[in-house]
């Protein structure tokens, strides 16, 4: 009854393998997920083409046989070269994380350079906008500088009518009062001459 649970947790297993500095790193696992993990990868190396999984019967022997254990074995080498390396649980969280960055920076370091796509050209912003507004400005300041000369001038010329008419009104006015005070003193005379009779 053991050895038939053992079998199907064996059949549920797939071997997973990635490049690790000049080895190759091979674990068991159920998924790719628990695979990444038990590199101590959080890229996603399936992804990036980096990591792949196993059908070989000769190189998936020896992973199944510890399954959640990476096993190293130098690229090139015959199956039979396999080695243990580091168990999935850590005895350390900072050697662990030390460890998963020196994974990743090999793993990286023997993927294929991946092409960087080309930076979209932004255009550099329109000063329509700008421009327009400071003609408006210019504009209306031009306007307001020929109203208030125009102002200016009208008012240069009815101040200059002001005196003219103020001239010609005192003098007819002082012509009128001297007809007036002429007139005043005939009516005298003749109002006199009249109450003496």
């Amino acid at each position: 009854m053991r050895a038939d649970r053992g079998f199907r947790i064996m059949a549920k297993l797939k071997v997973f393998r990635t490049p690790a500095g000049f080895h190759d790193a091979y674990v068991a696992a159920p998924s790719q997920k628990a695979a990444l993990k038990a590199w101590g990868s959080e890229a996603d190396l399936f992804a990036r083409g980096i990591a792949e999984k196993v059908t070989d019967p000769k190189l998936m022997e020896a992973p199944l046989a510890k399954p959640g254990v990476v096993i190293k074995v130098s690229r090139g080498s015959a199956g039979d070269h396999f080695e243990a390396a580091e168990t999935q649980s850590p005895p350390d969280r900072g050697r662990a994380n030390t460890r998963r960055a020196a994974k990743e920076d090999q793993a990286e370091a023997t993927a294929a350079p991946v092409a960087r796509k080309p930076k979209k050209m932004i255009p550099r912003p329109s000063r329509a906008k700008l421009d327009a507004a400071g003609k408006a400005v210019e504009q209306a300041s031009a306007n307001l500088k020929a109203r208030l000369a125009d102002i200016d001038a009208r008012r240069r010329a009815l101040d200059a009518e002001r005196r003219t008419l103020q001239a010609e009104g005192d003098k007819r006015v002082t012509k009128l009062e001297a007809d007036r005070d002429r007139v005043r003193r005939e009516y005298q005379a003749r109002l006199e001459k009249w109450a003496s009779r």
